[in-house]
């Protein structure tokens, strides 16, 4: 009988482009004070369309961190992601350019949609100017796959890679892909998502969910477990992991800053939010049982958050058919209320919340909601401090998919 110690999947890096922080760091001050950054969507050619607020990132400069031959090539979906990657792999302690061992980093990424405002303006030129006039780096850069092939390029990573197409909660199912990748062998993976949602034909088609909030007011706009919930608002940004085994951290001296403990998902159909109750509650329980986690151990949840009245409810009928009586005592977030929901981008953001508020011992709170009707503990106004080892991050799609991550607070976390 072998006596090794089974691989842990742990993060050693995170790496954030928001509405609300263009690094960790000041990402994190945002959400603790709970700051909403929603507001009025600026983009060119944006201006006659029903959806008029959003979370933008702004001051955001590609070319700052991203070299010329690489921003020529992609959409601003990759330009965030590959930022974010970098920095994750900054504060992992990884070296960017020619790792020492390449074949140990692999590069997963999700992504709801792809570069949109790439293909749209070479498909203009394409109809108002001719074939000649459209670049060659249309048939790669709209592509879903695209930000996990330029992060491998241009980080020189040639491990394992992937990608996850899948709507909303494809985030989560990329972080536990990652993990699985990290338990069977691989030294580290970079993982998350970034998405790009703000331009013309891309809002569009975004149009015909139900669920997209066409309110003008950005206090009001994205209510989400609310009597005035009204659906949500779109984002931009993401964040990327490192995740990385941990021996091989601790070997090299990094912090270890979280474990991926548990991962569920399943599928209920799109639009169907009764069903994602059953769907939702489904989820929860494979993650705790992954993690041989009991529901009284979870010391905070980061909700989904759909602001749609009957996703809301099933999301909190879930909660209580998963967690049970502790579901009414465990304190429950959505920091995404103050910048918009990132589609794919949404659940990697609050998992790199959840490990900040693990390492710092705070909740932090659900901005623009205050007069909550479901029976959950949802944390509003102000940060609450508190004790947190466990947190359950929960995301659904609106194409039905339903996930849960349990991640438990590193040992080397900081207080």
């Amino acid at each position: 009988m072998s006596t090794e110690r089974p691989r842990r999947a742990v993060v050693t890096g995170i790496g954030v482009i928001a509405p609300n922080g263009l690094r960790a760091d000041a990402y994190w001050k945002s959400v603790r004070e709970g700051l909403g950054v929603l507001d009025r969507i600026t983009r060119e050619g944006c201006g006659d369309l029903p959806l008029k607020v959003a979370g933008e990132v702004r001051g955001f400069d590609a070319s700052d961190l991203i070299e010329d031959k690489f921003l020529v090539q992609t959409d601003r979906f990759s330009h965030y992601a590959m930022a974010a990657a970098q920095l994750a792999l900054d504060d992992a302690g990884l070296a960017r350019e020619n790792p020492a061992e390449p074949f140990e980093i692999g590069v997963v990424t999700a992504a709801g949609s792809g570069g949109g405002e790439f293909g749209q303006r070479e498909l203009q030129k394409l109809w108002g100017q001719g074939s000649k006039f459209v670049g060659p780096y249309q048939s790669i850069a709209w592509f879903y796959a695209a930000s996990t092939g330029q992060i491998s390029i241009r980080s020189g990573l040639k491990g394992p890679c992937g990608v996850v197409a899948s709507d909303e909660a494809g985030g989560l199912d990329a972080i536990a892909h990652a993990a699985r990748g990290v338990r069977r062998g691989t030294g580290a993976v970079l993982v998350g998502a970034a998405e790009a949602p703000l331009a013309p034909y891309s809002m569009v088609c975004q149009l015909g969910y139900p669920e997209l909030s066409t309110v003008e007011d950005p206090d009001r706009a994205y209510r989400p477990f609310t009597a005035g919930a009204c659906g949500f608002v779109p984002a931009e940004g993401g964040a990327m992991l490192v995740v990385e085994d941990e021996s091989r951290a601790r070997a090299r001296g990094a912090a270890v800053r979280a474990v991926v403990a548990g991962h569920g998902a399943t599928f209920t159909g799109a639009s169907r939010w009764e069903e994602s109750r059953e769907g939702l509650a489904r989820a929860i329980r494979v993650a705790l049982d992954e993690a041989g986690c009991a529901p009284e151990e979870v010391d905070v949840v980061f909700a989904d958050a759909m602001g749609v009245p009957e996703a809301d409810r099933a999301e909190a009928l879930a909660i209580a058919d998963a967690l049970g009586a502790h579901a009414t005592r465990v304190p429950v977030t959505a920091p995404k209320t103050g910048i918009g929901r990132a589609y794919c981008g949404a659940p990697v953001l609050d998992t790199a919340a959840a490990v900040f508020a693990m390492e710092h011992g705070v909740v932090p709170p659900t901005p623009n909601v205050f007069d909550i009707c479901h029976d959950l503990d949802l944390v509003m106004s102000r940060a609450r401090p508190a004790e947190l080892r466990t947190a359950l991050v929960l995301s659904r799609g609106l194409m039905g998919s339903n996930a849960a991550l349990v991640v438990r607070r590193g040992d080397d976390s900081a207080r």
